[in-house]
C-alpha cells in the first residue's frame, strides 16, 4: 500500500529514511549524520515542502521515493526524484515501480512535465530500473559524491511525463 505522507507522518518518514541511509550509505548524497540530528519540526517541514511516498508491506514501511519541484517560475515544470530506497529483502517485488507510478501521477496532476534524477554510477540495478521506466541519461558528474574518501560518479537522467520526447 502506497501512501503520500503528510506532516503528521514524520515518524514513518524518519524511520524509513534513516533505515535507507544506514543500509546504503554510498548511494545517497546525504549521510546518516545529516539526518539523524534533525528536529521533529524539520522532518515535518520536509514532508510539507516535498512530496514523499512510502510503500508498506504488512504495515511496515519498506520503500520510499520523494519529489522536489523546482522553485523558479521558469523551471517549475521540472522536478527531481529523490530518496529512492527499497529494503533489500523486498527488492524485485514491484515497490519501486509502484512508487514511481504514484509519483508520476502526482507530478502530472501538479503540472510537472519532466522528472530528473542523479543515480550513483555504482548502482547498476537502479540504472537499469530507471532505463526500463523511460529515463534517459543526459550527463555525468565525475566525483558527484564522495563516500569514505572515494569519489563516485553520478549519472544524470530524465524522463518526460507529458508525452514529449526527451532532449537529445
Amino acid at each position: 500500500m502506497i501512501r503520500h505522507l503528510g506532516p503528521n507522518d514524520f515518524d514513518i518518514f524518519r524511520r524509513i529514511r534513516l533505515e535507507a541511509l544506514r543500509a546504503e550509505p554510498a548511494v545517497f548524497a546525504s549521510s546518516l549524520e545529516d539526518w539523524e540530528a534533525l528536529p521533529d519540526a524539520e522532518w515535518r517541514r520536509r514532508l510539507t515542502a516535498n512530496a514523499v511516498f512510502v510503500d508498506f508491506y504488512e504495515e511496515e514501511p519498506v520503500a520510499i521515493m520523494g519529489l522536489v519541484r523546482q522553485g523558479a517560475s521558469k523551471m517549475a515544470h521540472r522536478a527531481t526524484v529523490i530518496m529512492v530506497y527499497v529494503r533489500k529483502d523486498r527488492r524485485g517485488g514491484g515497490h519501486a515501480k509502484a512508487l514511481l507510478e504514484a509519483l508520476v501521477r502526482h507530478a502530472r496532476e501538479a503540472g510537472i512535465r519532466q522528472l530528473e534524477l542523479a543515480v550513483s554510477g555504482e548502482n547498476p540495478a537502479a540504472i537499469r530500473f530507471y532505463r526500463r521506466e523511460g529515463f534517459v541519461e543526459v550527463g555525468r558528474i565525475e566525483a558527484g559524491t564522495i563516500h569514505e574518501g572515494r569519489e563516485i560518479e553520478e549519472i544524470l537522467m530524465l524522463r518526460r511525463i507529458d508525452g514529449e520526447a526527451p532532449p537529445r
